[in-house]
């Protein structure tokens, strides 16, 4: 998903994660430029301790499963309980759930769409499912997310008065433009 987001690209055969990748885009919110700044974590259990320290100051949380793979979606609670733990300012981070993959033949298909609209619905969590090959929902995903952080900005959930680095958002009055952190 990273890779079609920032760069309109997709590799059939992805390798795992190791750490994090990251990757930046700007988007245009309300009129205004919003540097959206993303972070690819490990989702394997041996990489969590790594996983972990990319919440910290994280505006917005993307949890992601592949919806051919029910063991992906079996391991989100514990990887919302590590978001919510482990974010400095957990109530106010936009989270969304992504079911990638959702281009695939319908037979393939193991976790329904129903099931992660509930996940998220129970958990207070946004929710879209995707295909990072078609691209489908992608770019929404990563703005929706977007819109809600910079929402929270205007709302005075963050601050961002000094141009507060370690949550991961600066807004520059006048020329504003915003970096939100992302984590999937």
């Amino acid at each position: 998903m990273l890779l079609q987001f920032t760069d309109k690209r997709f590799h059939p055969v992805h390798d795992v994660t190791v750490g994090a990748e990251f990757g930046t885009r700007t988007v245009t919110v309300e009129g205004r430029p919003i540097k959206i700044r993303v972070w690819d974590t490990a989702g394997q259990e041996r990489f969590r301790s790594i996983t972990r320290s990319y919440y910290r100051g994280a505006a917005g949380v993307l949890l992601v499963y592949d919806i051919t793979r029910r063991e992906t979606f079996d391991h989100l609670a514990s990887w919302l309980e590590d978001a919510r733990q482990h974010a400095n300012n957990h109530r106010n981070t936009t989270m969304m759930l992504i079911g990638n993959k959702c281009d695939h033949s319908p037979h393939q298909r193991v976790v329904s769409e129903e099931e992660g609209e509930r996940f998220a619905k129970e958990n207070g969590l946004l929710f879209l499912e995707t295909s990072a090959r078609t691209a489908h929902n992608v770019d929404d995903a990563f703005i929706k997310t977007a819109s809600n952080i910079f929402k929270n900005i205007k709302d005075g959930a963050f601050d961002v008065s000094n141009n507060y680095e370690s949550s991961g958002i600066t807004v520059a009055y006048g020329n504003a433009s915003q970096k939100g952190r992302c984590c999937s």
